[in-house]
């Protein structure tokens, strides 16, 4: 994975240089020919390389450990390269690097990837397959620790009570025809053990004439599917018997056994749609309400049945009563004095079953005394690891194994943000980029690629969504612990990057070669002292990247290859010590970054330095904590600039005439919270894919001609703005609304300040085609009545009034919002009520009140009445406690600074 991961960092170093309009360096080409035709082939060779007997694991990993060792040394040897030419073409210690040492040097490695080149197409040649014995090996484990067939014990179903009576009425409801029901997880969360228990269940049965479980696996054999179900089918048949036949025949045999039967099949462990495709033509469709269950990992195998269950984790009380059956016979059996602790060793688990019972059986065979219980607590996680011969981790080493090989470093990358961390999705995606993870496809952007990972890895169940946008698209996702410590595992056997441990007492072994390092410090650890951490970092001079949430300020000067620089949490930003603030005069001469997101304290100057245009090959720039800034005019000549955020910055006006004049930034898609961003007709040139722009303006309305508002309308490739306006005074409400041109390929729109006419609406944003998301903020619209008409808001789907405070009257019908799901209204204290064809809407999912009018309220209860059925959610939040009676199921009211009331 490591090798793979190199190759495609090189191709990406390569393929920069070679696109830049002012290469920092040059290649002479024959060698740059040479070079990606042996990166080509080798990557070829790692994302399709079978599977056979007669290399071991160990020839495959000194194979790998080659590729990437060389392709390493390309990447160190071309970088340093950079960097020098930048820096006046002298090396860090001042020395002359002339260009033809440096084509010698490169054209060594060249030769080294032509060797192992060579290696490779003799395995080609002679058709030697390449081992990999953890998957050879995964298909004895049986998934989530099941064996080939049911055994007649049955696992403690504890916590899915409703999923098993939801499991056995899709199983035995009247519907005559064949009917699949997939059962989908994450490894360890009981998809196995539920299939289990449904199947032995009396009632199941006798409800079946036929019952067969198979175990799939990985490496799955269809022959040997087929023969497992006819031998739980039929008591006559042997194994020695059934061996001797074709799969053609053995599948006759199945077809014609079903046929005519009320059958149920068990095909657990499924791995893969094509796994389905080629048994699923033996199960006859016969009208006898036959049914066929599977497990998987998998949401595109889940999806070959329109009846799934889909698992999820337990929480808090039902894992403690899991613990409890794992380690005592009753939840009652518990010592008081344990209860406490054993409640947190629970929840340390994070709701996972396979967790739970890895370490209840720890427990119920060690020492039942508080200390040791609160030692447990403490190492929950080392423990499950370690416990039942690595049962636990093992069981999650197949989705690993399992994935291909574009996607493993990414999700390997998930170990390096802290533990529980709540990854902001729209970061993630750019540090996949920027660390040259993403296979270029055609006619997409390296993000959008990126993006599609994250749901390949969600559809695995290996990232988790912690929460979505309004677009329904994922904002912050999350990894389960021990999926991250197997991240950590992997990535430490493969020297991909390496996670400080906060109370090492020494130097880690092998720093000196770390590319990427995550430094993370506990908030709660009052006592730690960061000295052995910081001085680690003097022995790094290859490091790529360095992520940390750290209260000190990284020294910065030493880490002249560094790529990506993020030191900008959260929590910290909010404390008032500024010691890790950085300076970006300081950042700025580390000149190969790509991605910069820090908290910088405020320059020297109102601008930041000319030499960021130093920074040949920055991406992405991410500055918090520095108010008013001004960007140099260097800034329009940065052609790689993807994404540009700052808490508030001005762009100067481009420079005309000259070779500046030249420059276009194409891939650009980003600027947030611009101030007064003029939109003339150079600027609008110069960023032809703008794809999310947020501007604000704080001077008087009577210079909004000089902004050029109408070339908006110019930004074919916007898809996202936010206009925002700060003034004392009301605007003149016709200046404004005459230069205010939207495209139409916008999808998100959000407005505040802007001082609308309701009746603007239909002529400005009504009518755009491609608009999702429409959030109308403080004073964005103003006017007693908004009457909508038909024909507008054709793609809705999100819509947010939020003190629109003159708004008393809103007029519509349900036609007029075609396809809305969410509506939110916020402190409208006028608003009389919510129309009643709001709640004809046949998309509509949920509405949210927020502070809003008495009226507004109870209009709302009357849509919710009729349309409970339909399976519509509210949430009011009220200013004081008499609505609270109102709350039932799917009816949340919560009453001003109080904790939510839920209905029962």
């Amino acid at each position: 994975m490591a090798a793979y991961a190199a190759l495609l960092s090189l191709k990406y170093i390569i393929q920069q240089i070679q696109l830049h309009p002012c290469p920092p360096i040059s290649f002479d080409q024959n060698q740059v020919d040479s070079l990606t035709k042996s990166l080509n082939f080798l990557q070829d060779f790692l994302e399709g390389y079978s599977y056979g007997s007669s290399i071991s694991r160990e020839a495959v990993d000194v194979l790998e450990s080659r590729i990437k060792d060389a392709s390493l040394a390309a990447e160190d040897l071309i970088e340093t390269r950079v960097v020098d030419q930048i820096h006046g073409g002298s090396t860090a210690h001042g020395k002359k690097i002339s260009s033809s040492d440096f084509h010698q040097d490169l054209e060594m490695v060249i030769q080294d990837m032509g060797f192992i080149k060579k290696d490779v197409m003799e395995i080609k040649e002679n058709h030697i397959g390449i081992e990999d014995h953890l998957l050879r090996n995964s298909s004895t484990l049986g998934g989530d620790g099941s064996s080939s067939s049911p055994s007649t014990r049955q696992n403690a179903m504890v916590g899915f009570d409703d999923l098993l009576i939801e499991v056995m009425d899709k199983l035995t409801e009247r519907q005559s025809n064949l009917r699949i029901i997939p059962i989908v997880g994450m490894g360890g969360i009981g998809k196995t053990t539920l299939a289990k228990n449904v199947y032995a269940k009396p009632l199941i049965m006798q409800h079946f004439d036929i019952r067969a479980w198979v175990t799939v696996s990985q490496n799955y054999n269809v022959q040997d599917i087929l023969i497992e179900i006819l031998l739980c089918i039929s008591k006559d048949e042997s194994l020695e018997s059934l061996s001797a036949k074709s799969e053609g025949e053995l599948g006759e045999r199945v077809h014609k056994s079903l046929w005519g039967r009320r059958y149920l099949i068990v095909l657990d462990d499924i791995w893969s749609v094509e796994a389905w495709d080629k048994v699923n033509l033996f199960f006859p469709e016969n009208g006898q309400r036959s049914r066929l269950m599977i497990t998987t990992r998998l949401s595109d195998v889940a999806s070959i049945g329109s009846h799934g269950i889909a698992m999820d984790f337990l929480n808090e009380e039902k894992s403690w009563d899991l613990l409890c059956r794992s380690v005592f016979e009753e939840e009652d059996d518990c010592p008081p004095e344990l209860e406490e602790i054993g409640k947190k060793i629970a929840k340390n688990c994070e709701g996972l079953p396979l967790s739970i019972v890895v370490i209840g059986g720890h427990l119920a065979k060690s020492k039942r005394t508080r200390e040791h219980w609160e030692y447990i607590s403490e190492n929950t996680n080392t423990i499950v690891n370690l416990e039942d011969n690595e049962r636990c981790l093992k069981v999650l080493q197949l989705s690993y194994n399992h994935l291909p090989v574009h996607l493993k470093p990414c999700f390997l990358y998930m170990g390096v943000f802290p533990e529980d961390n709540k990854i902001r999705v729209s970061c993630l995606v750019k540090l996949w980029v920027s660390e040259g993870f993403v296979k270029p496809i055609n006619g997409k952007s390296l993000e959008v690629v990126s993006g599609k990972y994250l749901q390949e890895l969600c559809d695995r169940n290996l990232i988790f969504v912690h929460k979505r946008g309004s677009y329904g698209n994922i904002k912050f996702c999350s990894i389960h612990d021990l999926l991250r410590d197997l991240c950590l595992r992997e990535a430490e056997r493969e020297k991909f990057f390496y996670v400080t441990r906060l109370h090492e007492p020494t130097i880690p072994q092998g720093i000196n070669t770390q590319r990427r390092i995550g430094i993370h410090q506990s908030m709660s650890e009052k006592d730690y002292h960061p000295d052995p951490v910081l001085h680690s970092l003097q022995y790094v001079p290859l490091v790529r990247s360095l992520i940390c949430n750290f209260e000190e300020r990284l020294p910065l000067l030493d880490f002249r290859l560094l790529r990506v620089l993020k030191v900008d949490d959260k929590k910290l930003l909010n404390d008032n010590n500024r010691q890790y603030d950085y300076s970006v005069e300081v950042v700025f001469r580390l000149v190969n970054l790509r991605f910069i997101a820090i908290q910088s304290g405020r320059p020297k100057s109102s601008g930041f330095p000319s030499s960021v245009n130093l920074l040949w090959n920055l991406q992405t720039l991410v500055v918090n904590g520095t108010w008013d800034v001004v960007a140099p005019c260097e800034i329009w000549n940065m052609t790689q600039l993807k994404h540009v955020h700052f808490d508030r910055l001005e762009l100067p006006v481009p420079p005309t005439g000259g070779k500046d004049d030249e420059f276009v930034l194409e891939n650009l898609q980003t600027l947030t919270n611009i101030r007064n961003f003029k939109c003339g007709e150079e600027v609008v040139k110069r960023i032809p894919n703008i794809n999310k722009l947020q501007i604000f303006y704080f001077e008087e309305p009577q210079g909004f001609l000089s902004y050029c508002l109408d070339n908006l309308g110019h930004l074919h490739k916007l898809e996202s703005l936010r206009f925002s306006l700060y003034s004392e005074k009301k605007p003149p409400l016709n200046n404004l609304v005459q230069n205010f041109i939207l495209p139409n390929s916008l999808k998100k729109l959000t407005l505040e300040g802007t001082y609308l006419k309701w009746e603007d609406m239909n002529t400005k944003i009504g009518l755009l085609p491609n608009l999702q998301v429409l959030k109308l903020k403080a004073n964005s619209f103003v006017g007693p009545e908004w009457e909508t008409i038909e024909g507008q808001f054709c793609n809705l789907r999100y819509l947010l009034i939020n003190m629109c405070s003159d708004l008393e009257w809103w007029t519509t019908d349900s036609s007029h919002f075609p396809r809305l799901e969410h509506l939110v209204l916020q402190q409208l204290d006028k608003l009389n009520e919510i129309p009643s064809g709001i709640g004809e809407i046949p998309t509509l999912q949920s509405i949210e009140l927020n502070l809003c009018h008495d009226d507004a309220v109870i209009s709302t209860k009357s849509i919710f009445d009729e349309q409970e059925d339909l399976g519509l959610r509210v949430r009011v939040v009220a200013r004081d406690s008499h609505f609270e009676s109102l709350a039932g199921p799917n009816f949340q009211v919560e009453t001003w600074y109080s904790e939510p009331t839920h209905g029962a």
